[in-house]
């Protein structure tokens, strides 16, 4: 059996700090903590199981951020930019990487106090 790696507490906070930034209105901000998270998950190769949960993250991210940017708005921000459902969708995803990286390290410390 592989051994599993525990994620980091920083990978959690920052997993817990985007969804809130995104619902404090400062949408813009919120790739600093998602881009923790993605880096956190491809720097450890024990970690691959979270790397399509903060793929996940990134693309809804990505996607409000690249329309934003490309499309003619004159929203002054990314949060005013978005409209409730793709926060909703952004908030969403962000709670469920943060409780996958929980689930991880739960499954890890399980399986140390069992072997």
């Amino acid at each position: 059996m592989k051994p599993t790696a525990r994620p980091s507490l920083p990978a959690i906070v920052a997993a817990w700090t985007a969804p809130v930034l995104v619902l404090g209105g400062f949408a813009l901000l919120s790739g600093i903590p998602i881009a923790i998270v993605l880096i956190a998950t491809l720097r450890d190769a024990r970690l691959r199981t979270l790397r399509w949960w903060s793929g996940a993250l990134v693309a809804a991210y990505a996607v409000p951020v690249t329309f934003w940017l490309v499309g003619p708005s004159d929203a002054p921000s990314l949060t005013k930019y978005m409209s409730p459902t793709v926060t909703a969708i952004l908030v969403a995803t962000g709670v469920a990487v943060a409780l996958a990286f929980h689930v991880q390290r739960r499954r890890t410390a399980a399986r140390a106090t069992a072997g």
